[in-house]
């Protein structure tokens, strides 16, 4: 295991623990580097959570093309090009993602009804929207019940969850362009309650979406660096 890893780990856990202990700043980490216009802005899968309960809008300036930091965001998941996040974290609790660091041929395409995991025995995302160089829309909604969604049973046995994850591209010019990010949750049942609440997730949530963002910045730029040498 590289030492570079684990020293990235330590500094995500002691980041998770200050989000944990100041829930009061939630409003400032779930718009973490977006602009008013781009919170405010509608995106393709809003619709596939209308109420939610939390969530966040994210967004990085990348010195990149979106056909340059496109084969990053593509090839995300795991078993795949991972996500660019805290590895050494995501592996403690067993998810086995792996970083990478070059663009990987064969996970350079993705279809609607595809699927993207965190973790093997977790329940998978589905691909319900993507535009090859402009946004990936994943969301997890199998459990949603609309006929019992608001009765008592699913509040007791906690069947309601409801999610969803865009990463959209923005070209703003002079070979810029803009990564954002939007996370949206919505839940009902005790269970959901107790585990899906904004004060236990919102902290990972922000760290971890925080630091891939930085990662496919990071990996995009380089690679346009070196292309330019």
């Amino acid at each position: 295991m590289a030492l570079g890893n684990v020293r990235e780990g330590i500094g995500g856990a002691i980041r998770i623990a200050i989000t944990l202990l100041t829930p009061f700043l939630y409003k400032r980490r779930a718009r973490w580097g977006a602009t008013d216009v781009e919170i405010s802005r509608s995106l393709p899968g809003d619709e596939l959570v209308p109420q939610n309960k939390w969530g966040y809008t994210h967004a990085i300036t990348i010195r990149a093309s979106a056909a340059e930091i496109w084969p990053w965001l593509v090839q995300i998941g795991q078993g795949r090009g991972g996500f660019y996040s805290y590895e050494f974290l995501e592996n403690l609790i067993g998810c086995n993602i792996h970083n990478a660091d070059r663009i990987i041929p064969e996970f350079q395409h993705l279809d609607v009804g595809d699927e993207i995991r965190h973790h093997q025995k977790f329940h998978p995302y589905k691909v319900v929207e993507v535009k090859p160089e402009k946004v990936i829309v994943l969301h997890d909604g199998d459990n949603i019940k609309p006929d019992s969604a608001d009765g008592d049973d699913d509040f007791i046995a906690g069947r309601y969850t409801n999610a969803m994850y865009i990463w959209l591209l923005d070209d703003i010019g002079n070979g810029y362009t803009r990564l954002i990010a939007r996370g949206r949750y919505d839940y009902r049942g005790l269970r959901n309650v107790l585990t899906s609440n904004r004060f236990l997730l919102e902290p990972i949530a922000f760290t971890t979406s925080r630091k891939m963002l930085l990662g496919i910045k990071k990996r995009a730029e380089v690679a346009v660096n070196q292309g330019n040498e």
